[in-house]
């Protein structure tokens, strides 16, 4: 199966542990570390290699490229390994549990409905010579994380006020060669007036919502009737999938954007999907485990559900949270 996305987009900030980048067809690094954190994110259990394989396997993934994935993993850190006799077992590492945690809430709270708007816009202007062209791609990317989109090419706008730690950002990126505004748009008389609001293609973020919607609907409606492989693997491709709406919908106001809006209808049915298939692919899990682990019933397996990306974990990356 082919992840379509780097798995570090769904970061806002810049994650402690750099995990595996996209690659072209199956990226294994990134089905490893998927599967882990939806089956064992907060109770960092350890799984059997053989059983990693295995539930690779089911994707796709050969076997010399999943352990190749889990012995890439290990050496940056994103995994820790364990040994017993000549059996080994990997868990996500502290780090990596906290920050695919604050990932996962990032994912849901920022999809939900914008706040009001008040009219203003924040517009950035900044010019930095050609030779620091570096420093103006990485400006550029942190101004996108920020919500930002160019409305010309040194002049970017959003609807949302800066928050100080972003402000600070700003300062430290591009010191003297930054300035923000905050003002409502002066209406001219002239044709051809560009409008901020087309920064963004609008029409293609749309569209990708649409998309979703129509590979997702049908299963959400018998996901009673999908089998365990399934499952794992369906539950994997649409958190691939998903996630990436936070870097692609800047939350635009309603004001600004059509009616019948599709942010709302891809969240439920992103939560019907990845919850309605918990419980079978949680079963499947634990059954890929135990066969690998000598029969023992893995009891820290637990299918991570959108309730838990909400709830998170603790700082420490260590079971659940209180409550």
């Amino acid at each position: 199966m082919a992840s379509a996305f780097d798995i570090e987009e769904i970061y806002p900030d810049e994650p402690s542990v750099r995990l595996p980048r996209r690659q072209s067809g199956a990226a294994p690094q990134g089905v490893v570390v998927t599967l882990m954190a939806d089956y064992t994110l907060r109770t960092r259990a350890a799984l059997p290699s053989a059983a990693i394989v295995a539930l690779l396997a089911e994707t796709g993934v050969t076997s010399a490229g999943a352990r190749t994935a889990i012995s890439r993993l290990a050496r940056r850190g994103v995994l820790e390994r364990s040994r017993q006799g000549r059996n080994s077992s990997y868990r996500l590492s502290p780090a990596v549990a906290t920050d695919l945690s604050a990932g996962g809430n990032w994912i849901l709270t920022s999809t939900t409905a914008s706040a009001p708007w008040d009219g203003c816009w924040t517009v950035i202007a900044f010019s930095l010579p050609q030779e620091h062209a570096a420093q103006r791609r990485t400006l550029r990317g942190q101004l996108r994380w920020l919500g930002f989109a160019p409305l010309y090419d040194g002049l970017w706008v959003s609807p949302y006020e800066l928050t100080p730690p972003a402000r600070s950002l700003l300062a430290g990126l591009a010191s003297g060669a930054v300035t923000v505004f905050r003002g409502r748009q002066a209406e001219l008389d002239a044709i051809g007036q560009r409008a901020p609001v087309e920064a963004w293609d609008v029409a293609g973020i749309a569209g990708r919502y649409e998309e979703f919607l129509r590979r997702w609907t049908p299963l959400a409606s018998r996901t009673d009737a999908v089998d365990g492989p399934t499952a794992v693997r369906a539950r994997t491709e649409v958190m691939d999938t998903y996630r990436r709406f936070p870097t692609l919908d800047p939350q635009l106001p309603r004001e600004l954007l059509p009616a019948g809006w599709p942010r709302q209808a891809a969240r439920d049915l992103f939560a019907a999907v990845y919850d309605g298939l918990a419980d079978t692919a949680e079963r499947h899990v634990r059954a890929v485990v135990a066969r690998h682990a000598g029969g023992a019933p893995p009891a820290d397996v637990r299918a991570h559900t959108t309730a838990d990306m909400l709830a998170g974990v603790r700082g420490d990356g260590c079971g659940a949270s209180p409550g």
